[in-house]
C-alpha cells in the first residue's frame, strides 16, 4: 500500500480541497464527514485519479462511531501516514454573556474533543512505526480573540495549544506537527456561522479577495511534502489586505 492520508471534515471547504490536493499527488485517501452522499461523490472524483479511496461517514463528536470507524479499516489501511484534522466550525457572533449554550457544547465538542479523538486514534500508530504527520487546521482566531468570536478564539487558541503539545510529546520520534492558521477563507463557514443566513454569509467578505479551500490545501500539501528533517510547526495564511483576526481593509 502507498502513502495513506485520512481528511476529517471532507466534504466540503478546506477539507474537500484537501482531499483533492492530497489524492492528486498519489496519497490513497480516508475521507470523512457526516454527509454520506457527498462523500461518495467526492469518493468517485478521487478513484478517477487512479488512488484507492475509503469514506467513513461518522461525526468526530461521537467518540464511540469515530473509534468504530478507524478500528474497522482493512488491515492495509490501518498505517496512516497523514492526519488532517480538519472538521470544525464557528456558530453565531453573540457577546460572550448573550451565547447559545448549544452552539458552545457544538464548537467545544468538534473543534477540541473531536480533533483529540482522532489525534488519541491515530497518532499511537505513527508513534510505533516512528513515522506520520498530524496537520491540525486551526486559525488565526487562535492568536487573539474578536468580537463575538469568544468560543471560537477559545477553541482555536486549544487547536494552538494540542498541536504544540502533541510536537512536544512525538519529539523523540519522527512523527511531525503542523498547525495550519488560516485567515479569511470563502467557504461554507460563514454560512454554518449564521445559521444558513447567506446574505450574512456574504457580508464577510465583501469588499476583499478571501482565501479559499485551495489556498489552505496547498499549505497542507507544503507542509508534508518538505524533507523529513523539516517539521513546519506553524503556517499563518491571511489574504492580502487582512492583516490578523480583526484588521481588514476592505474596498467601498
Amino acid at each position: 500500500m502507498e502513502r495513506i492520508a485520512l481528511v476529517t471534515g471532507a466534504t466540503s471547504g478546506i477539507g474537500e480541497a484537501c482531499a483533492r490536493k492530497l489524492a492528486v499527488n498519489g496519497y490513497n485517501m480516508i475521507i470523512t464527514g457526516r454527509k454520506a452522499e457527498r462523500l461518495d461523490a467526492l469518493a468517485r472524483e478521487l478513484s478517477a485519479l487512479g488512488v484507492g479511496v475509503i469514506t467513513l461517514e461518522f461525526d468526530v463528536r461521537d467518540r464511540e462511531a469515530a473509534a468504530a470507524a478507524i478500528q474497522g479499516l482493512p488491515a492495509e489501511w490501518q498505517e496512516i501516514d497523514v492526519l488532517v484534522n480538519n472538521a470544525g466550525g464557528a456558530l453565531g457572533l453573540e457577546p460572550e454573556y448573550e451565547g447559545n449554550y448549544e452552539d458552545w457544547d457544538t464548537m467545544i465538542d468538534t473543534n477540541i474533543k473531536g480533533l483529540l479523538t482522532m489525534t488519541r486514534l491515530i497518532v499511537p500508530g505513527m508513534v510505533k512505526r516512528n513515522r506520520g504527520h498530524v496537520v491540525n487546521i486551526g486559525s488565526v482566531a487562535g492568536d487573539a480573540a474578536y468580537a463575538g468570536g469568544n468560543v471560537y478564539c477559545a477553541t482555536k487558541s486549544a487547536v494552538k495549544a494540542l498541536s504544540d503539545g502533541l510536537r512536544i510529546d512525538v519529539a523523540h520520534t519522527s512523527v511531525r506537527v503542523t498547525n495550519i492558521k488560516p485567515g479569511l477563507v470563502e467557504t461554507n463557514f460563514s454560512v454554518i456561522r449564521f445559521h444558513g443566513d447567506k446574505d450574512k454569509a456574504d457580508n464577510v467578505y465583501k469588499g476583499i479577495q478571501p482565501l479559499t479551500g485551495e489556498d489552505i490545501a496547498e499549505m497542507v500539501y507544503f507542509a508534508v511534502s518538505a524533507p523529513a528533517h523539516v517539521q513546519v510547526a506553524e503556517i499563518l495564511v491571511l489574504a492580502t489586505h487582512q492583516a490578523n483576526g480583526s484588521t481588514i481593509v476592505r474596498n467601498a
